[in-house]
């Protein structure tokens, strides 16, 4: 059994049990919530790791569970809901979901997301990201390549952070300019391309193994052990 305990609140209870029962194969604790005051009192009775949050739910909607939690708990929340309209995908991350899955969704993905905060409770309880011969040290900010010290922009720090933690998995330029810029920028999505090729120039140029690998037309990771 997974060290990473998860809260489902979502009232579709045919959707609850199958999404519960997948979790469940895959390792996780499951704790099961069916309208938005016993999602809210469980989250603040028990500690969660991550909660996966419906917005469409009897009793308080997700937004308000989500507003709530927020005062007390920096939790990661993924919301999941039937619409897919833009207006309520920025209110859910305005009140402070990190990140928003919409109905119907396929199971593998829902998986890959949680799979990220899973890295990144992991990661958080270390000082230090390693991959191969880059050792990303987070209490000092400093980057070294085989012992060589990298000097980076705060925005080449955060970009290469996200790509380190998420290794081997491919992260779409949407993806990357919602972790690092934030979901409300609206400039190019070239902006990933160009703090890429800054990244490649630093981290990359002079050494045999290259890290930062390109899918073409689909985005970038980090090539790990």
């Amino acid at each position: 059994m997974k060290n990473f305990k998860i809260l489902l609140v979502e009232d579709e209870k045919q959707m609850a049990m199958f999404i519960e029962m997948e979790l469940n194969h895959e390792g996780y604790t499951v704790d099961v919530a069916y309208d938005g005051r016993e999602g809210l009192n469980l989250s603040e009775s028990k500690e969660y790791d991550l909660i996966l949050l419906d917005i469409m739910i009897p009793g308080l909607n997700g937004i308000e569970v989500c507003r709530r939690i927020r005062q007390s708990s920096s939790v990661p929340i993924i919301m999941l809901t039937a619409k897919s309209d833009i207006s309520d995908k920025v209110l859910g991350l305005d009140v402070g979901a990190n990140d928003y899955l919409t109905k119907p969704f396929a199971i593998e993905e829902l998986f890959a997301r949680i799979r990220v905060y899973e890295r990144n409770k992991s990661i958080s309880n270390n000082d230090e990201i390693k991959v191969k011969d880059i050792v990303m040290d987070n209490k000092t900010h400093k980057v070294k390549r085989k012992g060589k010290e990298i000097e980076l922009t705060k925005k080449e720090y955060d970009l290469l952070e996200i790509l380190l933690i998420n290794k081997n998995i491919v992260l779409t330029r949407d993806q990357l300019i919602e972790k690092i810029w934030g979901y409300e920028y609206e400039g190019h999505t070239n902006v990933v391309d160009v703090f890429i090729r800054y990244l490649r120039i630093k981290i990359d140029d002079g050494f045999e193994d290259k890290l930062i690998t390109t899918i073409r037309g689909v985005g970038y990771f980090i090539n790990g052990d």
